[in-house]
């Protein structure tokens, strides 16, 4: 089954597949983040929105906030949580907005889905373009050098009679701009266990690499991948937020 397919297949799954993600915590975070390096403005737009929860935070925290995706079953699931918002089926290495935005976010490592080093490129000039002046792109980025292969992250929950057993662990091979999320679900119904495995191809890029990218249009701050308290990046973690104030 292809990654699509199991996306949309399992899109009504999906907060099952992300039960254990505090979602507060990473938008109140970012928020934070905004109010200190950002512009007061409350234009939001979250790429790879979803099924929308951290737009419902920002919506709370009196943001105009707006979604975009690729996949539209998605949306129709963020529509019904967030029908305030305004949600968009777009690609994110070339979406356009109608007016400038204040924080643009990308959650979850997906800023990684982008094809390539060339839509990797294009996404963060449609992100500069799309920003108001001194607005902020927020995001989390693994660096390619620092991914264990052996790392399996699992978690399980129950939903209307089945049990489902999420599994997700980054793969690279060691070289190229190629890595993976490999992905494992398993839903028992009745003692019947059905499962999938996929795997989603994603960009993969090394931290320097990343801030050669970014730098010729962004002012950059790199912390610790901590959503608790904000704390410089040590420079050895392979998981980190970028702070990026438009020049």
């Amino acid at each position: 089954m292809s990654s699509n397919a199991l996306y949309t297949d399992l899109s009504s799954y999906y907060d099952l597949m992300c039960a254990d993600i505090d979602y507060q915590a990473q938008s109140h975070s970012v928020r934070r983040l905004h109010q200190l390096f950002g512009n007061d403005g409350r234009r939001h737009l979250d790429l790879a929105c979803g099924t929308g929860p951290h737009v419902r935070h920002f919506l709370d925290f009196g943001y105009l906030s707006a979604g975009l995706d690729i996949n539209q079953p998605m949306l129709d699931l963020a529509q019904q949580r967030c029908p305030e918002a305004r949600f968009s089926c777009q690609d994110m290495a070339s979406f356009q907005v109608d007016e400038p935005q204040d924080l643009i976010t990308c959650f979850l490592y997906s800023l990684h889905y982008n094809a390539g080093l060339a839509p990797l490129a294009a996404c963060l000039g449609r992100v500069h373009d799309a920003l108001a002046d001194n607005g902020v792109f927020c995001f989390n980025s693994v660096d390619k050098h620092q991914i264990d292969n052996r790392s399996f992250v699992r978690h399980s929950a129950d939903h209307l009679g089945s049990h489902f057993t999420f599994g997700s662990g980054w793969y690279y091979s060691g070289e190229g701009d190629r890595q993976a999320l490999r992905l494992s679900i398993e839903k028992t119904t009745a003692g019947v266990t059905e499962s999938w495995q996929d795997e989603h191809s994603m960009v993969a890029l090394g931290f320097a690499d990343l801030q050669a990218l970014l730098e010729p249009r962004f002012e950059v701050q790199v912390f610790e991948h901590d959503y608790e308290r904000i704390t410089p990046w040590a420079g050895k973690s392979g998981n980190a937020l970028f702070v990026c104030v438009k020049r």
